[in-house]
């Protein structure tokens, strides 16, 4: 069995690691899921969320936003809409992904888009909990 595979996280700003990995959490849309070496062919969505990497480096936890992943058994590739590292997330940068989901439910409220409505109260409450989680 494998004992690693290769991770890759990029987001339009910039890319945030490519490294070997042990495993890696991502928060995927339908809930937490793990990729290991060897994992079956998946592709899912990403919910706002912690994504964690554990490696032979040390272990890395990532803010991101939403995006995509695809898991295979040699590796995970993930295109994130944003993504910070934790040790680099501010309270201010924390406090404006708050505010620019407050403001996407707002809007989708205010045009009476009820499935926006829905999906953007749930992008508030998951930016809120994040905050909370990790202690900014």
């Amino acid at each position: 069995m494998a004992d690693t595979m290769q991770f890759d996280l990029v987001s339009p700003e910039r890319s945030l690691a490519s490294l070997k990995a042990t495993a890696v959490q991502i928060p995927g849309a339908e809930g937490d899921m793990t990729a290991m070496p060897l994992h079956a062919p998946t592709i899912t969505t990403l919910r706002p969320g912690l994504l964690k990497v554990e490696s032979p480096a040390g272990n890395t936890d990532y803010v991101v936003t939403g995006g995509f992943a695809e898991i295979n058994a040699e590796g995970l590739s993930v295109l994130a809409e944003k993504a910070i590292p934790t040790s680099e997330l501010t309270r201010e940068q924390l406090d404006t992904l708050i505010e620019d989901a407050r403001a996407a439910h707002k809007a989708a409220v205010d045009n009476e888009q009820h499935d926006l409505v829905t999906d953007a109260a749930k992008l508030l409450a998951d930016m809120e909990a994040l905050g909370t989680h990790i202690a900014l």
